[in-house]
């Protein structure tokens, strides 16, 4: 039997299948070397702040 949604968190293993609702589509998918990857909402969101943390301050 197959999963008809394998989209697994790629840093904290949650996957998309067990979340409620709206949050479902929260979800954030990536292509790295050819291979899809997936973010939940929550560590989406964690790894958007790691990202402006580390822009120059000329960014804001």
């Amino acid at each position: 039997m197959t999963d008809p949604d394998p989209a697994v968190c790629s840093q904290c293993g949650a996957r998309r299948a067990d979340a409620a609702g709206m949050a479902a589509l929260a979800w954030v998918s990536d292509r790295d070397s050819g291979a899809q990857r997936w973010l939940c909402p929550d560590c989406g969101r964690a790894h958007v702040r790691d990202i402006e943390g580390k822009l120059p301050e000329e960014y804001w």
